[in-house]
């Protein structure tokens, strides 16, 4: 485990070529989260160029992003040099809806003024640790936990403006964070790149999901894809053409219910919401996708103040996909180390690299848990 305090730019052009097997990161969304300074824009394509550099041929990049700025997240990787394989889009029904209530905006806007409404203090707020420091240091944090609650406008419009547009707001509800799957250029062919350096290759038995269901036996052309027309073209010629194809459908629905199911591009946290969404049935279930809950309080770790933590078992996931054995796992943008924890318990070596002193403390403590598990 290497974990580096520094600007990840400066730390990447010290790094040398081809010396990292993936590289596996979730980097500002260029949203300024919370108002915080490091999330002001997405990496630049410098950085991603680097990335490119320090990776062996067709090694693998997997980089979260935000809904609103993924375009540009992708965009940049791809003008760095990297082939767009992918996104995985990981589901939950835990977000929360930021949006303006333009009915209050209108009222607030023409000097009206609404019955104020006042809501009590939850024990973490009365007891000044709310999400951040900046946030209990804010004036009507510190007024709200002296008095006891907070108070706000209420719902009732105050003018006939506002009651004309009381429901109208300015966002969805967050409910999917997209991540790009790019691949450096091969060397060769996919087959000759795997020999020759290991890389260019998804783990897919390795990340197979797995279920209860037993599926049946299906004819050749339902696994294996074909239209009815189209189906026995090929093999007019050749009666045996048929049966090999039905034994090679009949191989895939034995292994498919042996090792699970193959690793689609959607993860989900299992939540009653996203479940929900899925049709049920053996074939059409939730099931069928890997599914991984955001980060527990127990699992973020005492004294955790990042604000972005990934849940650990999402990120073994991930690394399992795109690293092979063994291999040498990046991230640039380490945070508070959730990738190097998943490193360290799917026996991959790790190199992080963190800018903030702060987060760094938190990404070292717990990905010492990690190695005492």
């Amino acid at each position: 485990m290497t974990l580096l305090l520094g600007d990840c730019l400066d730390v990447l052009r010290t790094m040398p070529d081809s010396s990292v097997d993936s590289v596996v990161t979730d980097p500002p969304y260029g949203l300024s989260f919370m108002c915080k300074r490091w999330d002001y824009n997405v990496p630049t394509v410098e950085v991603w160029t680097e990335c490119l550099r320090v990776l062996k041929p067709g090694g693998h990049l997997l980089a979260f992003a935000g809904t609103r700025t993924q375009h540009r997240m992708a965009a940049r990787i791809e003008d760095a040099g990297f082939e767009i394989r992918d996104m995985i889009a990981w589901v939950y029904g835990s977000g929360f809806p930021k949006s303006l209530d333009v009915s209050k905006a209108i009222d607030k806007a023409r000097g009206a003024e609404r019955e104020v409404v006042r809501t009590p203090m939850t024990p973490r707020s009365t007891a000044g640790k709310g999400f951040s420091n900046e946030l209990d240091e804010r004036p009507w944090m510190r007024k709200a936990r002296a008095n006891g609650y907070h108070e706000h406008a209420g719902d009732a419009p105050a003018t006939p403006e506002a009651q004309q547009w009381a429901g109208w707001g300015t966002a969805l509800k967050p409910a999917l964070e997209p991540i790009t799957m790019a691949r450096k250029p091969l060397t060769g062919t996919v087959a000759a790149n795997v020999l020759e350096h290991g890389t260019g290759a998804l783990n897919v038995d390795g990340c197979r999901v797995g279920t209860d269901d037993v599926l049946p036996k299906m004819s050749g052309k339902a696994i294996l894809g074909g239209s009815s027309d189209g189906w026995d073209r090929p093999w007019k010629n050749d009666p045996n053409g048929l049966v090999r194809r039905q034994a090679a459908a009949d191989a895939a629905i034995e292994k498919l219910n042996t090792l699970g199911r193959w690793p689609a591009n959607l993860i989900h946290d299992g939540s009653d919401e996203v479940v929900g969404l899925f049709p049920s049935g053996s074939t059409g279930s939730a099931a069928r996708f890997f599914y991984c809950p955001k980060a527990s309080k127990r699992e973020r770790g005492e004294g955790n103040i990042h604000p972005t933590v990934k849940p650990v078992d999402l990120m073994r996931y991930l690394c399992r996909l795109v690293t092979p054995p063994g291999g040498i796992v990046l991230d640039p943008f380490m945070g508070s180390g959730s990738t190097g924890m998943a490193c360290e318990l799917e026996g991959f070596d790790f190199i992080g690299i963190e800018r903030e002193p702060e987060y760094l403390e938190i990404a070292t403590q717990r990905i010492r848990r990690a190695q005492s598990q």
